[in-house]
């Protein structure tokens, strides 16, 4: 009676990650994508106790032009892994507004396994979601914001092939080995203090303002927070 109570038990739990783990879309440029980096990924990834497959957190510094991957260790809390240098981005410092303003988007995404584009026709890309549900409640429009290869942008956050092989390879992954989605978040600049009182004559330096709150409390936790939107405002707090 144990031994079938066991094995019951085994039969539900790979049922449970079965429904978790997403199916992710492939094809022969993304399959050659990951093979070619995969290897490397894991040997990096080893060397800071880290495991090819763990979930992935993504912020995006407008100011130097960064992407940061950070992984989550094994005891929960995230590490930083790597920096990706973007090789373009649309407009100035400050959110996208409306559809053509060729701004690139500020604020707080996530990214599922549908949101992955193996056919993009700048290598690889992900889509970002904008309009989330801050940018609805404010009126603002636009579609198809990525984070994609082939170094070129309007609106989006350009990097080289390369490098979105890797970003590609580690969010495929992750979703793969189960977690729902990752998130991103992208912002003007280093939102410390000091950095910010530089900006406080913008007239984004408000809505900056609320977008320092997620940027602290991940500093502060180490894993990024839920994020929910009332009245018009980001909230932050424990996932």
């Amino acid at each position: 009676m144990n031994k079938l109570k066991s094995i019951l038990l085994l039969i539900s739990a790979c049922f449970c990650f079965q429904s978790f783990a997403a199916e992710i879309p492939s094809s022969a440029r993304s399959e050659r994508a990951i093979a070619r980096v995969e290897l490397p990924l894991k040997q990096a990834l080893s060397a800071l106790d880290l495991e090819y497959g763990a979930p992935i957190f993504i912020r995006i510094f407008k100011d130097p032009g960064v992407l940061e991957v950070w992984v989550e260790s094994k005891n929960g809390l995230y590490v930083h892994f790597k920096d990706y240098d973007i090789c373009y981005f649309s407009g100035n410092l400050g959110p996208k507004i409306r559809e053509g303003d060729n701004q690139s988007p500020e604020g707080f995404y996530f990214v599922n396994a549908r949101r992955l584009n193996p056919w993009s026709s700048y290598h690889l890309a992900f889509n970002l979601g904008y309009p989330n549900r801050y940018d609805r409640f404010h009126g603002r429009t636009g579609s198809a914001l990525m984070v994609h290869g082939n170094c070129v942008s309007i609106g989006c956050y350009a990097i080289t092939d390369d490098y979105v092989d890797e970003i590609y390879a580690l969010a495929a992954a992750a979703l793969k080995s189960g977690q729902p989605f990752f998130r991103v978040h992208s912002f003007p600049f280093k939102l410390d203090d000091k950095t910010l009182a530089k900006h406080k004559s913008n007239q984004w330096y408000p809505f900056w303002l609320n977008l320092k709150e997620g940027y602290d409390y991940f500093n502060e936790h180490k894993q990024p927070p839920n994020v929910e939107v009332i009245n018009g405002k980001y909230i932050f707090g424990e996932k």
